[in-house]
């Protein structure tokens, strides 16, 4: 069967321009970067599937949605703040920080800090002419900087709630981790109706410092979520991410790491679920730039229904990053004969010396394991749910523990 030319998102392309159209003037510590990103979009075409890192992702049910920025959220609902957790709220015109009391450990960067963390030189720099970064930078009020010293005792939350709310939300985060010091991040996000969600993230680690972030999306049919994480590790710091997403219509993960001399590890775990016609792209990048860096990466996906999940993983070692131990995973599940998985798992290798795995897997629950379980006389539909169940929690378990307020094993199950 020959397939239709694949066409330029036309109508993507119009949203943007009403979009911008809408917004309010650049102001602010971030109105000259918004202007830049504001003049990008105006004449960079939007993402379509002509486009290798987007030949499996259709954007065009974004311009099903209200082409206006969110200004303002009702209280998210969430579980009661624990002792050892800082909630802060993010997505809005309004100081995400105001009343919020910040543990020890956790500062605020000044103007001229984040404007020299955000300049064009910087390894957080977002990258020009990527359409869905130009269009957080364009969108989003404010940047949160925040410097790390030491060891911070309390789990920093940040929760977007897009709620009901139709049309985009856009938000920026920035951290710099000064050297042996250690944070625990939750990043939580939520929708309920159709809206777009678009956060980045970036991080820079000094010597010795740790990073857990944990991410856990939970979105509904008619929404659409964007995030993008960039981290950049000097030698000897330790990142783990974790992502656990469900329940978008249309869903775009960018994890973006980059050891910068080497000598760092770096700790990935995903896990993404789509039944009816959703989908889920991750699209990760890991960039060894000197010797005797690790990567331990495992990523998983259940489909159902009509749904589509996307993995393509890249793991770059040039030939500096000799002595490199690199292993990476993909492990997924079709729970339908309509549902779709494309994986596919990158090495692109030039040192000599180094220790480099990668692999995937697609496959149905085990029929052995569902005879064991309905021998034991437990009925076929709950043995199915017990295999599902444990093939996910292998990554939700994972999550910081602040995560277990919101129950994340049972709501990810929950669209299952």
């Amino acid at each position: 069967m020959v397939e239709a030319p694949i066409k330029h998102c036309s109508a993507l392309n119009s949203w943007c321009d009403m979009l911008l159209d809408r917004l309010e003037p650049p102001s602010g510590p971030m109105a000259a970067l918004q202007s830049i990103s504001r003049n990008q979009l105006e004449a960079l075409p939007a993402p379509d599937r002509s486009q290798e890192d987007w030949r499996f992702c259709d954007l065009a049910p974004v311009a099903e949605i209200e082409p206006q920025q969110i200004c303002s959220l009702s209280k998210p609902t969430a579980p009661v703040i624990a002792n050892q957790v800082t909630r802060v709220v993010i997505g809005t015109d309004q100081d995400p920080l105001a009343g919020v009391a910040l543990p020890d450990g956790l500062t605020l960067l000044n103007e001229a800090e984040l404007q020299q963390a955000l300049g064009p030189n910087s390894n957080l720099a977002i990258a020009k002419g990527q359409w869905p970064l130009e269009l957080n930078q364009a969108i989003a009020p404010r940047v949160i900087g925040l410097r790390v010293s030491g060891s911070v005792e309390k789990t920093l939350e940040l929760v977007c709630d897009a709620s009901t709310n139709r049309g985009v939300i856009a938000a920026r985060l920035l951290l710099i981790l000064e050297e042996q010091a250690k944070l625990e991040l939750l990043q939580v996000q939520l929708s309920a109706g159709a809206n777009l969600t678009s956060v980045v993230v970036g991080v820079h680690l000094h010597k010795k410092a740790q990073l857990r972030h944990g991410l856990l999306a939970l979105g509904h049919p008619e929404a659409a979520l964007l995030t993008h994480l960039a981290i950049a590790q000097e030698p000897t710091s330790e990142v783990s991410h974790i992502s656990v997403c469900q329940g978008w219509g249309v869903m775009r993960h960018e994890p973006q790491l980059n050891q910068l001399d080497g000598g760092a590890h770096t700790e990935l775990r995903a896990l993404q679920l789509v039944h009816s016609n959703q989908l889920a792209d991750t699209h990760s990048r890991v960039r060894f730039n000197g010797p005797e860096g690790a990567l331990d990466q495992l990523h998983k996906a259940v489909a159902a229904g009509n749904g589509r999940s996307v993995f393509n993983g890249v793991v770059q070692v040039p030939r500096e990053a000799q002595r490199t131990n690199a292993a990476q995973l993909s492990r997924s599940l079709l729970l339908s004969d309509r549902a779709r998985i494309d994986t596919k798992p990158e090495l692109e290798i030039v040192a000599d010396d180094v220790k480099c795995a990668h692999g995937a897997t697609v496959s149905q629950l085990q029929q052995d394991a569902l005879f064991y379980l309905q021998s034991r006389g437990i009925a076929p539909p709950q043995a199915a749910q017990l295999l599902l169940r444990a093939f996910c929690d292998e990554v939700i378990c994972m999550l910081p523990s602040a995560a277990q307020a919101w129950q994340p094993l049972a709501r990810f199950l929950d669209g299952a």
